[in-house]
């Protein structure tokens, strides 16, 4: 859900930044890149005091809509908007395209090699979050694998066998998140070399 959430923002933020002119988009951008910046054990205590007044706190709302949007996303999208070929979005406006249009026929589709490694870096950071959903869950029922797997290790402390079992299937989806998006990761590589 959170990879969702930071594809989503992340494309509509992005471009935003790169094609939409808006009064103080500089300002407002180095504000965000300055967000990226704050160490994030600096708003734990905050963002769970939200959390209490929401009554979010052991619920799966709190482990996913904090993380909704990503700076290093919305940079990222920004970048590679900024080098697409402004002749797109003048022969789409002589089609009668307008922004969000443009964005999900045109923009969208030609930016899947930066949204896999987005979605891949979020994916692979939310699976293995371990401290913010420790903090926000009090039950089982709405733990991480992580920290299933960190009680797991408490509990059978004598058997390394079954820990071993456990720490293959936590990272057994991340393996297979990388194979299937392996050639986007390759075409994106390549992409970005042949601009360099």
């Amino acid at each position: 859900s959170t990879t969702a959430l930071v594809l989503i923002t992340s494309v509509l933020a992005g471009y935003a930044f790169a094609s939409m002119p808006f009064p103080g988009k500089r300002v407002i951008f180095a504000l965000v890149l300055a967000i990226y910046m704050v160490p994030a054990e600096v708003t734990l205590v905050p963002n769970f005091i939200i959390l209490a007044d929401l009554h979010w706190i052991d619920s799966y709302q709190a482990q996913i809509v904090p993380f909704g949007a990503s700076v290093f996303g919305i940079f990222l999208m920004r970048q590679f908007f900024l080098g697409l070929p402004n002749d797109l979005w003048e022969a789409a406006q002589i089609d009668g395209t307008g922004h969000l249009r443009f964005l999900w026929l045109i923009a969208a589709p030609l930016a899947r090699p930066p949204m896999v490694t987005i979605a891949l870096f979020h994916f692979v950071a939310s699976w293995n979050a371990f401290l913010w959903p420790l903090i926000v869950t009090n039950s089982d029922s709405f733990r991480p694998v992580q920290v299933g797997l960190e009680a797991f290790s408490y509990a059978d402390a004598t058997n390394p066998v079954l820990h071993a079992a456990g720490s293959l299937m936590v990272t057994l989806p991340i393996l297979i998140m990388f194979l299937l998006a392996q050639r986007q990761i390759v075409g994106g590589i390549a992409a970005s070399g042949i601009r360099g």
